[in-house]
């Protein structure tokens, strides 16, 4: 029997977890999930278990609030604990956060195999610690997954092995959820906001001042992060725009799907966008997914009024074909197992 430990830490992490647990299980796969703690709010954490029926993690760190150094270092630390103390034949390490790198550098050294779930992704911005984090785990991992082709393309250039063109695990995610959600009488955007480079005082009285001007003649609704809320709480501006709680999977994937346009700086969620066929601004300067750019149902900007009302107005005035799926067929937790099971 197969045995592995999922490591997970983040929002966006547990969504990809959510299939490949339930893939896994059918096939009696022994399983175990090591929680960081990087995302402890439990909007952020504690309702993705319980909504998508994830067992509870065996481990959980308990580790958040810190910088990136200490963050990472103690994660090591915590894993590398756990680890000695089972015989894991593999760990699963999901996306670019501190706990994909940790978790990669913790198993690496102690010689037990690592496979990365959304391999290959590039925005080739060395500033920005996830893309220093999908580095690292690319460049030590034994099995690479990648959700699109154009990520093979970026390993092979690095000369990687062992790259996979699996699909991306979050599109088997909303083909289980789709039939749930329901449209909406009303048109809004969504809007999130949550990355350290937008929610600076700054950056964020910007984009709350651009959205205020978009909001008069369309509604929009903001499910705020924490850490952007406390920034929020700070500032000396009005939203003129309804704000709520952080939303459950459920919940964003019915906001999103109830949504005419979204605006965001989260590189999941303009996949999620993408998935339900919503058109999407990324409030970054580099796009996450270049494909999605070339596609035409992203723009990226940077987080300054007139570029983002620049890009707003583009998805705002083209109709947009959502017809190709870059992201696999939503079956990619089936074609992980069936690698998994045949690699040596």
């Amino acid at each position: 029997m197969i045995k592995v430990l999922h490591i997970v830490g983040a929002r966006p992490q547990f969504i990809k977890l959510f299939p490949l647990h339930l893939e896994m299980k059918e096939r009696g796969f022994n399983q175990k999930i090591l929680h960081t703690g990087q995302h402890f709010d439990k909007n952020m954490s504690d309702v993705f278990f319980n909504e998508m029926g994830i067992p509870q993690p065996d481990f959980n760190l308990n580790i958040h609030s810190l910088s990136h150094g200490a963050m990472t270092g103690r994660m090591i630390e915590g894993i590398e604990t756990i680890l000695l103390n089972e015989n894991f034949d593999y760990v699963i390490v999901y996306g670019d956060t501190n706990s994909t790198a940790a978790g990669a550098i913790a198993a690496k050294k102690l010689k037990i195999k690592v496979i990365h779930v959304e391999a290959g992704l590039r925005n080739f911005d060395n500033e920005m610690p996830e893309e220093l984090n999908r580095l690292i785990t690319d460049k030590i991992s034994d099995l690479l997954f990648c959700p699109t082709e154009h990520c093979v393309s970026n390993l092979i250039t690095e000369n990687a092995i062992n790259v996979r063109h699996t699909g991306d695990l979050m599109y088997d995610s909303i083909k289980i959820f789709k039939d749930k959600l329901k449209p909406s009488s009303k048109p809004y955007i969504l809007f999130t906001c949550h990355r350290a480079e937008n929610t600076t005082k700054k950056t964020l009285t910007e984009i709350i001042k651009t959205l205020n001007v978009i909001s008069e003649d369309i509604d929009i609704i903001f499910p705020t992060h924490p850490r952007t809320k406390k920034i929020l709480d700070t500032l000396d501006i009005k939203l003129n725009f309804k704000c709520i709680p952080p939303a459950s999977y459920l919940e964003f994937l019915q906001l999103l799907n109830g949504s005419k346009y979204l605006i965001t700086d989260s590189g999941g969620a303009v996949k999620e966008a993408y998935f339900l066929n919503k058109p999407s601004v990324l409030l970054l300067e580099k796009p996450v997914w270049p494909e999605l750019v070339k596609e035409g149902v992203c723009y990226n900007c940077k987080s300054n009024e007139q570029d983002i009302l620049d890009a707003f107005n583009k998805i705002k005035n083209k109709k947009i074909n959502f017809n190709e799926n870059i992201f696999g067929d939503g079956n990619s937790r089936k074609y992980m197992c069936d690698i998994i099971e045949s690699y040596e």
